[in-house]
């Protein structure tokens, strides 16, 4: 037997970790003496303590750990491989979203970047959007779960997974509808970026509470809010934003997906990211805990002419950056290319619900789009 300070130099963890550990229960000492308090423990737990140990110095949440150790002590050491795995994806997930954050916050006070092209001495311009929404189940699943939203400042789009998929999804669109430009940006007075991604973000907060009580089910979402001539986003799933300038297509959002994570990480080539069979799963979603997950935040500044397009995974798994393109470069209106693109999805298959919502940046005051609030109506490419 080894008394707590031999074992904790043969585990390298102080003897304050392993009394912490010891209450939590994920590592509890062999002995403890019935009078002295003092534990005792065995050669064969250093081994589980130097993986609690290694666990905790990658940041691994304690919950998360005592898992990891569970699946490797049952000789499932594939099993406790993966977990750790999937943890360091969602970590490499959550610094690329902050590394995008932080990109879009220093191109914004530094000044016009390539996607702006206003410059610094003009007055503010104030613009809106004139949207097209296309919903469609597919040619495969019985229940439609997407949903989209598209109104002349705020533009949604939530897939919904599990039993009550298509209640989460409507219920958290429904809910970030409430989400307004900050004041001022009507009046064509300058909107601080960080007041735009405030309103967002707190309306993706209302979003998860309002998914909050459905068992098993959850929804993504992708969100645009359109304040003077700066447009917040808000991301959390493998839903898309994307932007297309001058026939030129820009991908606003990164997936928080497993296999997006291991593309950033190196380990997986994008080629072959969208035919492994694990593509869907996901690393955020919006399902009503306590503790909501971190929006992918971003803001850029839009110009009349940019179109823009928020899409379930339904129709981006399907159809290459190249269809994308040609869909909204086609002639005619925001209308047009969303059933364009609707239609091509279902050409090739259809396997999934889509939600869609294409929208073109106009001056202020001559949007015309559908109402406000559009969210939920099932609209079918035939």
């Amino acid at each position: 037997m080894l008394t707590i300070g031999d074992f904790a130099r043969a585990s390298r963890l102080s003897a304050k970790a392993l009394r912490r550990y010891d209450e939590l229960g994920l590592l509890p000492p062999a002995r403890v003496d019935p009078f002295t308090g003092y534990r005792y423990y065995t050669e064969e737990q250093v081994e589980r303590a130097r993986l609690v140990g290694w666990l905790r110095r990658i940041g691994m949440p304690l919950a998360e750990v005592g898992r990891v150790c569970a699946l490797y002590e049952t000789d499932d050491a594939a099993g406790a491989a993966r977990a750790i795995r999937a943890y360091w994806a969602g970590v490499e997930s959550e610094t690329a979203a902050r590394r995008d954050l932080a990109a879009s916050l220093v191109d914004r006070l530094k000044g016009p970047t390539d996607m702006t092209t206003t410059p610094p001495t003009s007055p503010p311009a104030s613009f809106a959007l004139r949207a097209a929404i296309r919903l469609d189940p597919g040619l495969v699943r019985a229940v439609q779960q997407d949903a989209a939203h598209a109104g002349p400042r705020l533009l949604a789009v939530a897939d919904g997974y599990g039993p009550e998929g298509e209640r989460a999804a409507r219920s958290a669109l429904a809910a970030l509808a409430s989400v307004a430009p900050p004041a001022g940006s009507a009046a064509r007075t300058v909107v601080r970026a960080g007041d735009v991604l405030n309103a967002l973000e707190d309306g993706v907060r209302d979003a998860n509470d309002a998914v909050a009580g459905l068992s098993g089910s959850g929804t993504t979402l992708t969100a645009a809010l359109l304040a003077g001539n700066r447009l917040a986003l808000a991301h959390v799933g493998d839903s898309r934003a994307y932007l297309l300038r001058e026939g030129t297509l820009v991908r606003l959002t990164r997936d928080h997906t497993v296999v997006q994570a291991l593309v950033d990480a190196g380990e997986v080539d994008p080629a072959e990211a969208a035919d492994r069979p694990d593509r869907a799963l996901l690393l955020k979603a919006l399902d009503g805990g306590d503790v909501p997950p971190e929006p992918e935040l971003a803001v850029r500044e839009v110009r009349p002419g940019d179109r823009l397009l928020l899409c379930t995974d339904g129709l981006s798994a399907l159809l290459t950056a190249q269809d994308i393109e040609r869909g909204l470069a086609r002639v005619g209106g925001p209308e047009a290319a969303a059933a364009a693109l609707v239609a091509l999805a279902r050409d090739l298959g259809g396997p999934d619900n889509v939600a869609c919502v294409v929208a073109d940046v106009v001056r202020d005051g001559v949007s015309e789009g559908v109402p406000e609030g559009v969210a939920g109506a099932v609209r079918s490419a035939s």
